[in-house]
């Protein structure tokens, strides 16, 4: 994933971006959750992306979940 995702201290503040974009994983991600689908996101949104770029960023939140620890209080 690293080819298709990318931190840089000096792009957003080093929020993941879009790899050779300045384009957020974050706002990727909540177009999808509006419900847009990939073809209105690539051709109304962001037409420097391909499917494969947001497939990517769905991929890193998702991994980014099945990282995190939660800690469960009784």
């Amino acid at each position: 994933m690293p080819e298709r995702i990318h931190i840089d201290p000096q792009i957003h503040f080093g929020k993941p971006c879009v790899a050779g974009t300045r384009i957020p994983v974050a706002s990727v991600l909540e177009l999808v959750e509006a419900g847009h689908s990939f073809e209105e996101i690539l051709t109304d949104y962001y037409t420097d992306l391909q499917v494969e770029d947001i497939q990517a960023c769905l991929r890193y939140a998702r991994n980014l979940v099945e990282i995190e620890d939660i800690q469960i209080s009784a």
